[in-house]
């Protein structure tokens, strides 16, 4: 018996492609046949993967096929051209307004994903979400036999060491506040930086904003928020936008700062917030679409993204020393229940029911 996955693009170290590595790793040691096919590939991992169109062997009604959704892609017609059983694991799809003024393409995308999401729901036997907002969305289409199926989180990796050049870099006198994601409108760059003008006007000039996220998906966004930092006055050393950056760059910067701080508005799981409670920092994060499930009663939710609301509120977490121990602590807590669920043995269940 076959269970193969289906990912558009295969990429090392992309969030998608290392869960469809770890689940054909984990199919392959019970005894079962497993492939990755994929559209395209990151260089090097041609051993690790096959092209669909080129390499696919057709399956049989017995077999079972996983397409990891997260883009529109050829993929989705493939499936359900298939024979065999049909399931999906549902990443989320940002919704088009939020790119509609800066990148007419990306919303058209959006909206073509949308519209390839329905069109699958008659066809899927298993329908799998890694975030229960995930999992209403597909309820919401008409997909039966619906469940969440969490991010697969390689924790192992989070205990490798730091750069403890970066570190020292940025651990000095002044308050950091993190984010952690894609420079992109959905996450509401420009209001964490006008948290931080209020913080630097009103509470204190100590203050820095780290984001660490990649810059070039929506360029004219990027420099609309750099251009707005400028207009704010803050200077290099109190707002800095550090890019992609290798895994021990990224795991310095959660352990030398103080707080992380999401205002983002559209989320499908969130990985950062579970990160932040590996690196024991407390976290702030606005209550939007997958973030109240994903953070759980770990961190701070707040339904007000008001500047001076939020910012007093970093001030808090930062100075007072009970409120940070109680906010670990219930980090700690809701990383145990995060690992405590098989996810691999459910899947294992869910599949031999179909």
């Amino acid at each position: 018996m076959r269970i193969d996955q289906l990912v558009p693009a295969y990429h090392r170290g992309d969030a998608i492609g290392d869960e469809a590595c770890e689940l054909r790793g984990f199919l392959r040691g019970r005894g079962y046949e497993s492939e990755i096919y994929c559209l395209t590939r990151d260089r090097g991992l041609e051993d690790q993967s096959r092209l669909f169109f080129d390499e696919f062997p057709p399956p049989g009604p017995a077999d079972i096929t996983i397409l990891h959704f997260a883009l529109p892609s050829p993929l989705t017609q493939g499936l359900i051209k298939l024979r065999s059983k049909k399931a999906i694991i549902y990443h989320n799809i940002t919704p088009a307004e939020f790119f509609a003024d800066l990148n007419p393409e990306m919303a058209r995308l959006s909206r073509l994903g949308r519209f390839e999401l329905e069109s699958l729901q008659p066809h899927v036997d298993l329908s799998l979400a890694d975030s229960e907002f995930n999992r209403l969305e597909l309820a919401q289409l008409g997909y039966r036999n619906t469940h969440v199926f969490p991010l697969f989180v390689d924790f192992a990796k989070y205990g490798k060491p730091m750069s403890r050049f970066v570190h020292d870099l940025v651990r000095d006198e002044r308050v950091n506040v993190l984010f952690v994601g894609r420079i992109a409108p959905n996450k509401r760059i420009e209001n964490l930086i006008k948290v931080v003008f209020y913080y630097k006007k009103y509470i204190s000039p100590l203050v820095r904003l780290i984001v660490v996220g990649k810059t070039n998906t929506f360029p004219s966004y990027y420099r609309s928020v750099v251009q707005m930092a400028d207009e704010f006055y803050l200077k290099p050393e109190e707002i800095q936008f550090i890019g992609h950056v290798p895994d021990e760059e990224m795991f310095a910067l959660y352990k030398a700062a103080d707080v992380f701080v999401s205002l983002s508005e559209h989320e499908g799981f969130c990985l950062p917030l579970v990160e932040s409670m590996i690196f024991d920092l407390p976290i702030i994060a606005l209550a939007s679409t997958a973030v109240p499930t994903t953070l759980g009663e770990a961190g701070i939710l707040i339904r007000d993204n008001r500047p001076d609301r939020v910012a007093e509120l970093v001030d808090l977490v930062v100075h007072d020393e009970g409120l940070k121990a109680k906010l670990v602590e219930s980090g700690r807590r809701e990383l145990r229940k995060f690992k405590a669920f098989k996810r691999e043995e459910f899947l294992l269940r869910e599949l031999g029911g179909l």
